[in-house]
């Protein structure tokens, strides 16, 4: 005898938490730490990641997005996009967050890094940047992978973040239709948003491994509470689970609660990727060349010249006195000047005795006493010429290195960017040259004018203060 048992009866683990969204305060909690199947409810990180990337100008909404083949093939829920069309970044955004479209997070994933890989890792960063410590992401749309993993709790944390963190573009959850473009789709929570007073979203998610799960925000006068369930049986029940767990947050909720929002993280900027020896972007928007090759010449800076001898001075020779008075009256015999004045009546003065060289070295001897009468002409000393310094830097310790911070939509920004680092980091980053290189998706905030090694600590230490930093090599 063969059992038949329906679908809605084969249920996932059930996990269920509910916090008061202006503290975080947790309200009920159960096997809120157990990792479970997330579903779509994995798209409010990648929509999450997307409002992060166009804030920074790494992209924006209007940017054209080309559906890859990969993306194309996802299986539904889906947009229906084709490989190789072309579509506003907008409405992969509005087919994701409204539609739960899986062909729209796939294509929004590899259009911000690159590959669904690459943008999983991304994922990854992100969530441990926000605390999700139990979580780990495979895929940009939650269908079912091994590994792709979450809990109740951490679902919690990334809905309350996007409530706080982009308000500008929460209420995209609380659409019940909206225009992606090709055309115009319904929300998949749509019973909910309509049933229960103050719903404003979230998400929900359904596999068969998942079961049916949602994370879901409701707003009433000055509380707002969040309330996730995953494992649900069905859509009916868990949207009656899901009421029932707002219900009891606003009934344990304080009416009057100070608002403290939650430490919004930097962004997790997409790793480079080596190919031939040398670190490059995949070619998106946000990605800065780092250069990795080994130098293959080093040429050593040539030794300074050594100083210069001044050759030591001319002996002085003194004439006679009659030559010395002969030399003068043909000068000028009719008014002699007052330098051959003095001179007369040095020779006018009898000569000193010589001294045997016998008697003391010549470094010993003193010389003769000066006549007190003797007018002395000035004469400027000449310096002695400063020897010349040449210097050639080498391409192995040579300042011909930089490093990047970041890419900002602005010169502005990323010019006010560079002085904050400067700043922060005088140990290492003085004396180096801010240069601001405007691309085409925005404007880098490099540091230019830095040895290798300098730049690999100052990468080293911004990245312990948890600051983006990639390295410039010469040829970059």
């Amino acid at each position: 005898m063969i059992l038949v048992v329906p679908l809605s009866a084969v249920a996932a683990p059930y996990a269920a938490y509910v916090v008061d969204a202006r503290t975080g305060e947790v309200l009920h909690s159960r096997n809120a730490d157990t990792r479970l199947h997330p579903a779509s409810l994995t798209k409010m990180m990648t929509l999450y990641i997307t409002f992060q990337a166009v804030e920074a100008g790494e992209i924006s909404m209007d940017t054209m997005v080309r559906i890859s083949q990969h993306a194309a093939s996802e299986p539904p829920s889906k947009l229906g996009l084709k490989a190789g069309q072309k579509i506003k970044l907008r409405y992969l955004v509005r087919a994701a967050a409204v539609k739960s479209a899986n062909d729209a997070a796939t294509a929004i994933g590899e259009a911000l890094a690159g590959s669904e890989a690459a943008f999983a890792r991304r994922m990854n960063r992100t969530a441990k940047a926000l605390g999700m410590t139990r979580t780990t992401f495979k895929n940009a749309h939650g269908l079912t992978e091994s590994g792709h993993m979450s809990t109740a709790r951490d679902m919690t944390i990334l809905g309350r973040h996007v409530i706080y963190d982009y308000p500008q573009y929460y209420n995209l959850f609380s659409r019940k239709t909206a225009d992606a473009g090709v055309r115009t789709v319904t929300h998949t929570n749509s019973r909910l948003l309509s049933a229960y007073r103050g719903a404003d979203g979230i998400k929900t998610g359904y596999t068969r491994a998942a079961g049916f799960n949602l994370v879901a925000s409701a707003e009433r006068g000055n509380e707002r509470v969040i309330a996730t369930v995953f494992g649900g049986r069905s859509t009916a029940s868990r949207n009656a689970k899901v009421a029932e767990l707002l219900d009891l947050g606003f009934r344990r909720a304080p009416s009057r609660a100070p608002l403290r929002k939650p430490k919004k993280p930097g962004v997790q900027h997409n790793e480079p990727i080596v190919v031939a020896g040398r670190s490059t972007s995949d070619g998106k928007a946000g990605k800065t060349i780092r250069i990795m090759t080994a130098v293959k010449r080093s040429l050593r800076p040539l030794s300074r010249p050594a100083p210069t001898v001044a050759p030591e001075p001319a002996p002085v020779v003194v004439a006679m006195k009659d030559d010395i008075l002969q030399a003068l009256t043909e000068a000028n015999a009719s008014k002699p000047t007052a330098v051959q004045t003095a001179l007369a009546a040095a020779a006018a003065s009898p000569p000193p005795a010589a001294i045997p060289a016998s008697i003391a070295p010549r470094t010993s001897l003193k010389p003769a006493a000066r006549p007190k009468d003797v007018v002395l002409a000035s004469v400027a000393p000449q310096r002695r010429p400063e020897p010349e310094v040449v210097t050639r830097v080498s391409t192995s310790g040579g300042r011909h290195w930089g490093i990047n911070v970041g890419r900002y939509p602005s010169r502005y920004k990323a010019e006010r960017v560079l002085l904050t680092t400067a700043l922060n980091e005088m140990s290492t980053l003085d004396g180096t040259l801010r240069k601001v290189v405007r691309r085409t998706s925005g404007f880098d905030a490099n540091f230019m004018g830095m040895s290798r090694e300098t730049a690999d600590l100052a990468c080293r230490r911004l990245a312990a203060r948890k600051v983006t930093c990639f390295m410039i090599g010469p040829a970059s």
